[in-house]
């Protein structure tokens, strides 16, 4: 089982290593940061758009380019953006804004879905079934500012209607709030109620469908009658057996779904002003910054790569055969 887990790592190490190059260099020949550096108004000196331009080694060919900023990288410094800022010390704040948010949301999504999943399958074709049916397929249909929207719109009648802002729903924190630990907990808390439900809908739907597939292909399969057949309970059998089973396709669409739920959510932290790492893409591309772009997809890559090897881990835990 380790010999099986080191060689996943080192696939995900080299995927992540190709996805973070193909993106750099997708960004290095798209993005022209001299000229918008060029069109400001009034323009910078030459000396200035020099300056720049060596900072960024625009004078070297893209691999030289790359393999500069990954020795960077290694050492801890991911470069400057184009208005001289330093990425690290952004980065660090932004992936801790989109990492409260979403491992939150994708937690209680994932274990609430794989629950309404698992109910729908064993009441099949139940009134129970036909909702959460009806519920997954709305909300999978529904764009997500949309559901954005609605909640907003939702928490402010609630609001109004108990006359005090208990749902907050614009930014990670009310700015200029100052108070004692409890109280700027709490005021976090107010405000991740809402973005972290936009999130937690859209991943019991989706989660919801595929688990209940999953489980119905277990019901009805020899080991489960066997397992009845020796003594153990339907309830038993189910959780102790089925459900375990129907758990291991699901071990990658739990993986790979964080990583790229970091990139879809990008309209869930624009609409609620949360400054995390899919807005910080949006921003990086809107002002042609390689640097940027390059970071948030290897942040995206590492992402994928440690929610991939935990999956092989699940994937071990679930199934004897992987331990063999």
């Amino acid at each position: 089982m380790t010999g099986f887990l080191l060689r996943r790592l080192v696939n995900y190490v080299v995927l992540a290593l190709v996805a973070t190059f193909l993106a750099f260099t997708l960004a290095s020949v798209t993005f022209d940061p001299i000229g918008v550096l060029q069109q400001r108004n009034p323009p910078p000196p030459a000396a200035t758009i020099d300056a720049k331009r060596h900072d960024l080694h625009l004078d070297q060919p893209i691999p030289e380019r790359f393999v500069t900023w990954m020795g960077g990288v290694v050492k801890g410094d991911f470069g400057q953006t184009i208005a001289n800022r330093p990425i690290t010390e952004e980065l660090g704040r932004r992936a801790g804004v989109s990492l409260r948010l979403f491992l939150l949301g994708i937690t209680l999504g994932i274990t609430l879905g794989v629950l309404l999943g698992v109910i729908s399958a064993i009441r099949q074709y139940k009134f129970s079934d036909y909702f959460a049916t009806i519920f997954s397929f709305v909300v999978l249909s529904t764009p997500v500012f949309v559901i954005a929207t609605l909640l907003k719109t939702g928490a402010q009648s609630i609001n109004n209607s108990i006359g005090s802002n208990v749902l907050l729903f614009t930014g990670e924190t009310t700015p200029g709030f100052s108070g004692s630990w409890g109280a700027a907990l709490v005021d976090r808390l107010q405000h991740m109620i809402v973005p972290t439900l936009t999130i937690v809908l859209s991943q019991v739907a989706y989660y919801s469908r595929y688990q209940r597939s999953a489980m119905l292909d277990v019901l009805g399969s020899d080991f489960l009658r066997t397992a009845q057949a020796k003594g153990l309970t339907r309830r038993k059998a189910l959780f102790k057996h089925g459900l375990r089973t129907a758990l291991i396709p699901m071990a990658t669409l739990f993986a790979f779904g964080f990583g790229l739920l970091i990139v879809g959510g990008t309209f869930t932290e624009r609409i609620f002003s949360w400054f995390g790492m899919g807005d910080w893409l949006i921003t990086g591309i809107q002002n042609q910054d390689t640097n940027i772009t390059a970071t948030v997809t290897l942040f995206i890559a590492v992402c994928v790569l440690v929610s991939g090897w935990l999956a092989d881990v699940l994937y071990a835990a679930l199934d004897p055969r992987i331990r063999i």
